[in-house]
């Protein structure tokens, strides 16, 4: 989703602001939002006693006695750190950031209403089965009960919008918001529509086969997830152990890297769970760590579990439980489709389908914004095919094939899902059966889950609903009158890719190919292009047996293998300018790493852009040369073996060149830039310099006023990495170097003590600007260092900071 546009506030206000911040006052009122954490507090609504114990990381453990305490206290912890970025979360699904953030959001706005968020979210509510929405339900209560109970304003951010004259009254939290979040997160995670609208771009401009040039499919020597389907064979030689129910008791019941190894090639001889999914970097971190746990367990009350969860959602979405991990990456499916609609020349709101005009179902939606008297009315049309979304972006100033006709958007995110139920099956599965029957649920965002147990199994499933076409692969705008391209069905649960025990004795998934081109059903063209998979695969196999130190090692690697394809090529030219000399030189001493201390990983990280640039900006001009940087790496990759390749000819310039000239051309470039940048001392340039993460709120970090921003963001710290490196850090190609995309969470798994296991996030487990725990994870995080994933009672109670008893 786009970021909000800078907020329109009164500028006097906003310095009376920053002025009381500097005061006395300023830290009463900071601190009023701060949540009391010890002691003994009343909460209408619970059943029996609850305790909160928060380690010396502000990471809770939740003790009760019963699944509805269990998730009112989550409800109840997650609202005390974290209820302004819930607040901005429910906003962001509804379409409601205008009512907060004026006109600057209304744009926003108006496509979220237009996609439809809500009302899927809605409709999946109603068909929800009575468990899990209890389970939501009791959620509520808890985060109604902070609501209600808290004295004091309940964030920063509400205390600084009031005294602007934005005042937000919270409302109370209901499972309908927990819902529309869990849609938004599917949304970020199902991006094949920008593709679709870039190979048509690219094929309006340059002509179809320049598409299967600039958007490469999947490099057949590059690893896939999948190597050999699971058949039934090998399901009836599972262990019967494995399909044993726990033996305590069964109940009823946002691009990353994960992967598990078998005990075979680990030194303990149990399995190891590794996994960092990337998102996009923000403040505070899109994760909350969290444990969860029943006393008794049993039949009753069935959660013992610790790992990441969503501030919004009840359960653990990433972790362990006693005798099951798992991790996720995005799968990616392709479960978008844009469909081009015909209409009635004489009535917009109807479309041709099979030689018929349909009439075009209309949808009144109401924005209410601040500072307008009046809520801006919009009308979303929408076709058998889905939302009509070019009514409010990707208008007439797109030039592609169809030029300007609308475009319906199939997705299957906006129908009815039953993802939360698959969170609760997950969070207490105990066996690989249970944990595929959790996994059935899991509709939509598509992920690869890897899993491992205290048995010494492990195992990979791909879960999601993923369309079936009558014809065509999904990869352009099709169109939607005739029926040819419409989804038939989807892919049955039982034929999505899945592995068990398999012979390599590990599983790696990177967002790179699940499977080969035997598979039977079309999962996406729009593979990663696997160098982090084969990065890791190699390390793997490299340092058999593996100790868990060596597991931690390549989750913190920062070598770019695709740039061990470039640098032979760099470093054989000959010049007579004495800085490109300098600068070749420079490139063969650099030891391949993208360390943020490297002059060789700024040098080589500048050069990569300026080759692109020289290669392809001839051809694709400056807007689509934009757009499409991002996919054209694997291009370059593909052509620099051909010294005379037509697309390093400068169509610009009346000689031929070839690619040694453009290699020659574009390392002069970067080092024209560097200079600039950082000195013309080669010796002093540091790629930390320029690549940085800075974490920003998402609300008030962005209002364009530098005290302000200076109160909520944090950063830029220097980091190391880069594009597809096993620890990425990915920046913009067309902003660089600034990092966008980052390891959000990092955790390993030891299935033969998980004691030993360790985690970290990103920013802190507080929300709360000058809190503690607000920051206090970001500089391990940047050295990849992690804390410990705490799991017995007496652990936690070792190292507890603070203990919260709520009572009925």
């Amino acid at each position: 989703m786009r970021k909000p546009g800078r907020l329109l506030w009164v500028l006097p206000a906003l310095l009376l602001v920053i002025g009381l911040i500097g005061l006395g006052y300023g830290v009463v009122t900071v601190r009023r939002s701060w949540p009391n954490v010890d002691g003994k507090i009343r909460a209408d609504g619970l059943h029996a006693q609850a305790t909160i114990m928060r380690d010396s990381w502000g990471i809770p453990h939740i003790y009760a006695s019963n699944p509805h305490d269990l998730f009112f206290a989550q409800g109840y912890t997650h609202a005390q750190d974290r209820f302004w970025q819930m607040e901005f979360y429910r906003r962001i699904g509804s379409g409601r950031l205008s009512e907060i953030l004026g006109e600057s959001a209304l744009e926003d706005d108006r496509f979220i209403r237009t996609v439809g968020w809500h009302r899927a979210a809605a409709r999946e509510l109603e068909n929800m089965d009575d468990e899990t929405r209890s389970v939501l339900e009791a959620y509520a209560e808890g985060v109604n009960a902070y609501i209600s109970a808290h004295g004091g304003p309940l964030g920063l951010e509400f205390a600084i919008l009031g005294l602007t004259g934005t005042t937000v009254e919270p409302e109370p939290w209901t499972p309908l918001n927990t819902v529309t979040w869990a849609k938004v997160m599917a949304w970020d995670l199902s991006g094949n529509r920008s593709s679709e609208l870039l190979r048509a771009q690219i094929a309006a401009q340059l002509g179809s086969p320049a598409v299967d040039v600039l958007v490469p499919p999947y490099p057949e020597e590059h690893p896939v997830v999948v190597p050999h389907p699971l058949t039934e064979v090998s399901l009836q030689a599972v262990p019967e152990i494995a399909l044993e129910p726990l033996a305590l008791g069964a109940g009823d019941h946002l691009g990353s890297n994960n992967w598990v190894i078998a005990g075979s090639r680990t030194e303990t001889g149990m399995p190891m769970l590794a996994d960092d999914p990337h998102l996009g970097i923000q403040m505070p971190s899109i994760w909350y760590e969290i444990g969860l746990h029943c006393e008794p367990l049993g039949p009753d009350c069935p959660y013992n579990v610790v790992g990441a969860s969503f501030a919004s959602a009840p359960g653990v979405i990433i972790g362990h439980n006693d005798r099951i991990a798992w991790g996720v990456t995005n799968l990616g499916p392709d479960v978008q489709d844009l469909f081009i609609e015909r209409t009635n020349p004489e009535n917009p709101d109807q479309y041709e389908y099979q030689g018929e005009w349909w009439d075009m179902e209309i949808i009144r939606e109401e924005i209410h914004v601040a500072g307008r008297e009046e809520p801006v009315v919009m009308e979303v049309r929408k076709t058998h095919h889905g939302p009509i979304i070019n009514d409010v972006g990707a208008g007439t100033e797109e030039d592609w094939s169809f030029g300007w006709q609308p475009l319906a958007l199939s997705w299957t995110g906006l129908q009815p899902g039953t993802l939360m139920r698959s969170v609760l099956l997950l969070d207490r599965a105990s066996n690989w059966e249970e944990f595929r029957e959790a996994l059935s649920y899991w509709d939509a965002p598509s992920q690869n889950f890897v899993y491992a147990d205290v048995e010494g199994n492990i195992g990979y499933q791909a879960p999601g609903r993923i369309p079936i076409r009558a014809s065509g692969d999904g990869t352009r705008p099709v169109p939607g009158w005739t029926g040819d391209h419409e989804w038939v069905d989807t892919i049955p649960y039982d034929d999505l890719p899945r592995a068990f025990n398999p012979p390599e004795g590990y599983i790696v998934t990177a967002n790179n190919a699940v499977v080969g081109p035997d598979y039977p059903y079309l999962l996406t063209r729009d593979w990663a292009s696997g160098y982090r998979a084969k990065r890791i695969c190699d390390l793997i196999e490299a340092d058999s047996p593996l100790s868990f130190e060596d597991v931690r090692a390549i989750q913190g690697d920062h070598l770019p293998v695709w740039a061990q394809e470039v640098l032979p090529l760099v470093t054989s030219l000959s010049t007579d300018q004495p800085k490109s000399d300098a600068a070749v030189d420079l490139l063969r001493k650099w030891d391949g790493r993208a360390a943020r201390d490297s002059a060789g990983a700024a040098l080589f990280e500048v050069f990569r852009i300026q080759l692109i640039d020289a290669t392809f900006g001839d051809e694709l001009g400056e807007d689509l040369l934009a757009k499409a940087r991002p996919e054209l790496v694997d291009a370059l990759l593909n052509l620099l073996p051909e010294q005379d390749s037509p697309w390093f000819d400068d169509k610009m310039t009346s000689q031929v060149e070839t690619r040694d000239e453009v290699l020659l051309r574009a390392l002069g470039e970067a080092v024209e830039k560097l200079s600039e940048m950082q000195g013309s001392n080669m010796d002093r340039w540091r790629w930390g310099d320029v690549h940085t993460a800075s974490f920003e709120n998402q609300s008030l970090g962005q209002c364009g006023i530098g005290p302000i921003e200076a109160i909520f963001n944090r950063g830029p710290f220097p980091v190391d990495g880069s594009l597809a490196t096993v620890n990425q850090a990915d920046y913009d190609l067309d902003e660089p170097f600034s990092v966008r995309t980052i390891a959000s969470y990092r955790h390993i798994v030891d299935l033969g003590d998980f004691s030993r296991s360790i985690s970290m996030h990103t920013t802190g487990q507080s929300g709360h600007p000058f809190h503690r725990h607000y920051d206090d994870m970001i500089h391990a995080w940047q050295d990849v260092e992690y804390h410990p994933m705490l799991w017995e009672r007496a652990q936690v109670e070792g190292d507890a900071e603070a203990v919260l008893i709520l009572t009925p």
